[in-house]
């Protein structure tokens, strides 16, 4: 699997508030014995900053405002609903789980959190969790959990700071004492709440939920800024508030403040030939117009998202279910480029989907990063496979925010080494 599948998902009619263009994700029948609901970590800004232990000294840092819950415990019928369905919840609040952070892996927003607002610890960025109130719900018949919780986005956000997170693999002359001791430690990323990017929680409040909707894409200036997909039309009318406390990327920000309100949604039948008689005619001709209106769609604004080829990491079994987080090629003049996270069925359909777009000084240090990693950390190995000099790449380590990790008086006398031989 190496790119992202949304068969059984189809891009239903745009709906458009200013620079903000929503387009409905519509499934004909919902994905069998999987759900999700939210547990909510805090109340509004406050409270919902957090701390996410990765391991016994990296600990993740970020604003956290809620979590998902996947339930297949629906599989076996043993759902509140009936036979195959699970009951979907929106609002459980839950208490601090404890525990103090060693070091801080990355934090997003950069700005850190605020000394005065209490901050939650979680235990890991997936876990299995028993069934809501401690009842023993969401168990099968075989009477394991059947629940996995996850942070949304953050699964996804971490992934990427943890890119190449231990720094040099070889100590050579030019790395820092720090970056070969502590390699990219703290790591730091900045984000939008989803409240602070123009023009998004109107067209949430305002636009319409569809019959059959199970996720949306959100464009800003019609550039696609993030992909949100559940497995029920339920499970999305709960979560559907979510969306405005989601993290946003930099560009995603810019170009919903200062973008140009897009071009609406139209849909027009020409009946020149005079084809059009019945209703029947009528019907036919708009179903048309959504046809081409969803090719349209996802051959051209979504193509950045559908065509791209990710590399894949599993992060846990859920059932017959496989959630997985995903990072892009990194590659520069491609468009725009997501990371993010995906919960797949049995035939690698999507029936979960969460996406951050990357800024493209994001996606510049994921390339940096990378072509680093492949040549072992060796700058002028990196420079000429990068078809570059020396000095430019030393320059592009430090525009990526990565300056600190050079050593620079090994650095200034490998240049001069270079240019006089």
């Amino acid at each position: 699997m190496t790119r992202i599948d949304l068969a059984g998902l189809t891009a239903g009619p745009a709906q458009v508030w200013g620079g903000i263009r929503l387009v409905p994700l519509l499934r004909e029948r919902p994905v069998e014995g999987l759900r999700l609901h939210a547990e909510l970590y805090g109340d509004g800004e406050d409270g919902a900053y957090g701390r996410v232990a990765l391991g016994r000294r990296h600990t993740y840092a970020s604003y956290i405002p809620h979590g998902f819950v996947a339930d297949w415990s629906g599989l076996d019928g043993a759902g509140a609903d009936g036979p195959g369905l699970v009951g979907a919840a929106y609002g459980t609040r839950l208490g601090a789980d404890g525990g103090r952070p060693e070091r801080v892996r990355g934090r997003v927003p950069g700005d850190g959190v605020p000394p005065c607002v209490p901050v939650r610890t979680h235990h890991r960025m997936v876990k299995r969790v028993r069934g809501r109130g401690g009842d023993g719900g969401g168990r099968g018949a075989d009477g394991n959990a059947k629940r996995l919780r996850f942070l949304p986005l953050h699964l996804a956000l971490e992934g990427y700071l943890a890119l190449h997170f231990g720094g040099p693999s070889v100590v050579w002359e030019e790395w820092s004492r720090q970056a070969v001791r502590r390699g990219l430690s703290p790591r730091e990323e900045d984000a939008y709440a989803g409240r602070s990017v123009r023009g998004l929680a109107e067209a949430l409040r305002v636009f319409e939920i569809h019959p059959g909707q199970c996720g949306v894409l959100v464009y800003a200036a019609d550039a696609l800024a993030a992909a949100f997909a559940v497995p029920h039309p339920d499970d999305y009318r709960a979560l559907h508030p979510t969306l405005v406390q989601d993290l946003y990327g930099e560009l995603v920000h810019q170009y919903a403040l200062y973008g140009r309100p897009v071009p609406e949604f139209t849909a027009r039948i020409d009946d020149a030939d005079g084809r059009v008689r019945t209703l029947a005619d009528l019907r036919a001709a708009a179903r048309a117009q959504e046809r081409a209106w969803t090719a349209a769609h996802d051959g051209i604004m979504a193509r950045e998202l559908l065509e791209t080829t990710y590399a894949w990491e599993r992060v846990r079994d859920a059932g017959p279910f496989r959630l997985y987080r995903f990072l892009p090629p990194f590659q520069a003049g491609t468009g725009g480029q997501h990371i993010g996270e995906v919960i797949t069925d049995g035939k690698g359909r999507a029936a979960y989907l969460k996406t951050f777009r990357l800024s493209e000084n994001q996606v510049r240090r994921g390339y940096v990063l990378r072509r680093l990693a492949d040549c072992d950390w060796d700058l002028a190995r990196t420079a000429q496979a990068m078809g570059s000099g020396y000095e430019e790449l030393v320059a592009r380590v430090r525009r990526a925010g990565f300056g600190e990790l050079l050593d620079a008086h090994a650095v200034a006398r490998r240049a001069k080494a270079l240019r006089e031989g």
